[in-house]
């Protein structure tokens, strides 16, 4: 496969090309042949101080030695120096803490706190007060007492009194009275009389309704003759006529003309661009021409939209024809006569008019009542004794509000505690030491 080192562009400029990971592999062995240790890993392969075994099998493959690779074998380190296998130290001696990652273990730890001591100033102590039933202050001082303005107080009230009214007859009289005809009620009383008998004024009575002779009506043609009908087209139906004729042909002509514009025409449709990429000496040459672009030809105009046509009135030519129908049959003359039947005609209806008021004549007749025993005088006396009358109310005023006059009493004060610290104690958590 060939190899690229360098790189020409179209503009003619040449670069080298670098490879890193290969730089890095390069710096990696002149590091260890340098004197620098590489650890490889462990060997099964038997080794010893000074010895010169070359190559030996790391993790199953055989590994050729270089200059500064260090490997383990059994509990044993050994650094190649180029020639022989050089012991640096016998693993086995070391502890169990030699083949961790990392340790840990649990710790408290150990002492006392010291007693803290309190160290306290006099102060003012800022007293409020507040309403309160079960309070421990009680203000001094006297009350003034009220006054009350009121109005004078009428009571009113219901009294029954105690005691019996009698009443004495000591003589009646017989009194009449006017007996009227009551709004509703039993009938009592019939007036004696008679009515006159009414009369009737009507007008005539015109009756009119419909009849139906009873009989039948001969018919008989005597002569007959044929008439021929003027026949026009119908408003609907089935077509039975068409018209000979013909129509001429419409003349079809450019009301306005559809829209045009310009384009430019082609006349040499130009070349591609193109890219070449050449490799010599490990130097890859790329290439690149633009191509050259369409050649403009002369203009030409196209048409964009349709143009608008137009179509003269086509005229019809025909033959008129009269349509006649065939002969119909019609009565020339004919005559007829009428046999019927006597038959009755019943009208029924409601006469018109009107019927005088009649007028009733009668005897007047007064009607009395018996003889009704009335008090004609009377007496009464009433026998009571002494009551009580209790009457409830509430007076109508107001008081006036009374005043507090007191003596101001200033509550302030100082204080300092007073008390001892109790020793802290302190409580340690188990905490884990981590060593990696």
């Amino acid at each position: 496969m060939a190899d690229i080192s360098k790189i020409t562009l179209p503009s003619g400029t040449t670069y080298n090309l670098k490879d890193a990971q290969a730089r890095e592999d390069i710096a990696a062995i002149e590091s260890a042949i340098s004197g620098g240790v590489t650890f490889m890993g462990e060997t099964t392969t038997e080794l010893s101080d000074g010895a010169t075994t070359n190559p030996i099998v790391i993790n199953g493959s055989s590994v050729t030695a270089l200059k500064g690779y260090l490997v383990v074998y059994s509990s044993k380190e050994f650094v190649f120096d180029g020639t022989h296998w050089i012991e640096m130290g016998d693993l086995s001696v070391l502890g169990a803490l030699a083949y961790k990652d990392s340790a840990s273990g649990s710790y408290t730890p150990a002492g006392t706190v010291s007693q803290p001591t309190f160290t306290g100033t006099s102060s003012s102590v800022t007293i409020t007060a507040s309403d309160n039933a079960s309070g421990n202050y009680q203000p001094k001082g006297t009350v003034s007492q009220p006054t009350f303005s009121g109005n004078s107080l009428t009571s009113t009230g219901a009294f029954t009194p105690e005691g019996s009214v009698s009443v004495s007859i000591t003589a009646t009289t017989n009194k009449t009275a006017t007996v009227s005809a009551a709004a509703s009620g039993e009938a009592t009383y019939t007036p004696a009389g008679s009515v006159s008998q009414p009369s009737f004024t009507g007008s005539s009575l015109t009756s009119t309704g419909n009849f139906t002779p009873a009989g039948s009506v001969a018919v008989s043609t005597a002569t007959t003759e044929n008439k021929t009908a003027t026949v026009s087209p119908a408003g609907s139906g089935t077509a039975t006529y068409t018209p000979a004729g013909s129509v001429t042909a419409p003349t079809i002509s450019v009301a306005t003309s559809g829209s045009t514009t310009t384009v430019n025409s082609i006349t040499d449709v130009g070349t591609l661009p193109t890219f070449t990429a050449t490799v010599a000496n490990e130097n890859l040459t790329l290439g690149f021409t633009q191509g050259t672009l369409p050649t403009k030809g002369s203009d030409t105009t196209v048409k964009t939209g349709d143009a608008a046509y137009s179509a003269s009135q086509p005229t019809f030519s025909g033959t008129g024809v009269r349509l006649v129908t065939g002969n119909i049959t019609v009565p020339k003359t004919f005559s007829g006569s009428f046999t019927g039947t006597e038959a009755e005609v019943s009208v029924s209806g409601t006469p018109a008019g009107t019927v005088s008021q009649p007028t009733f004549t009668g005897t007047g007749a007064r009607l009395v009542t018996g003889n009704i025993a009335v008090p004609s005088t009377l007496s009464g006396t009433f026998t009571g004794t002494e009551g009580n009358v209790s009457v409830a109310g509430t007076p109508s005023g107001t008081v006036t509000q009374p005043t507090f006059t007191g003596t101001k009493a200033q509550i302030s004060g100082t204080v300092t505690p007073s008390g001892t610290v109790s020793q802290p104690t302190f409580s340690g958590t188990a905490a884990t030491i981590q060593v990696s």
